[in-house]
């Protein structure tokens, strides 16, 4: 398959790209900053650089054209402005889905937050608020889209260091939980979830949130 990855230089993008490409499959990695291209074609594919703030439509499709697979696993980052945070968490999401309808990628994984349910709650601090209103509105500008095969997955707290090939997946709804969690989930682990929804089309239209815990990826999908 060919997989094209907004956010391209992203932490669980890397890990993305090399267990693909380590499989066989063409990676496409969308980065900002040209620096970045090496690193992605370190991990076994190649880059783009296209400023999704900045970039319309027809760049974006043009990038996208001829994918099996759109993932959108790009962020603002932790010092981002508000208005960043729009830009990035919720207006570039639109963008490429508009871009994968324009080249006719149906299949489009997008990569959210556990906490999406709790931007308005007063103790969860302004600048993660700002944060997860914006996942929370780019979540609904997906649930809307009836030309994508969607899945939607929200990973706990993202932590680095070696996967173990085993988590704890739990199908999610629209209306997320309004209490925080706060559970860890390896970023290598994440990345192998997001194989095993790629190769799983009958996930298309569901919702996951996905932590550390005991149960093989491969049979955790299966919820």
């Amino acid at each position: 398959m060919k997989i094209v990855i907004a956010g391209g230089h992203g932490k669980i993008a890397l890990r993305l790209t090399r267990q693909l490409a380590g499989r066989g499959d063409s990676v496409l990695g969308i980065v900002r900053n040209p620096r970045h291209v090496a690193d992605v074609e370190r991990a076994g594919g190649e880059a783009v650089v296209l400023d999704l703030e900045h970039a319309t439509v027809d760049e974006v499709a043009a990038t996208l054209a001829g994918a099996d697979v759109a993932v959108f696993s790009a962020g603002s980052g932790n010092a981002a402005t508000a208005a960043r945070r729009d830009r990035m968490d919720r207006a570039a999401v639109v963008l490429v889905m508009d871009a994968a309808e324009q080249a006719g990628v149906r299949r489009f994984l997008h990569v959210s937050s556990i906490n999406v349910g709790c931007a308005d709650d007063p103790g969860i601090g302004e600048g993660y608020a700002v944060y997860l209103q914006a996942k929370r509105a780019a979540e609904q500008h997906i649930f809307d889209r009836d030309k994508l095969d969607w899945t939607v997955l929200r990973p706990g707290v993202l932590a680095d260091g070696d996967g173990d090939g085993t988590v704890e997946l739990t199908a999610g709804n629209p209306i997320a939980p309004k209490r925080a969690r706060f559970d860890q989930v390896a970023r290598e682990d994440v990345a192998a979830v997001l194989v095993e929804l790629i190769d799983r089309p009958g996930t298309a239209g569901r919702i996951y949130v996905v932590v550390g815990g005991d149960t093989p990826i491969e049979k955790a999908i299966d919820v």
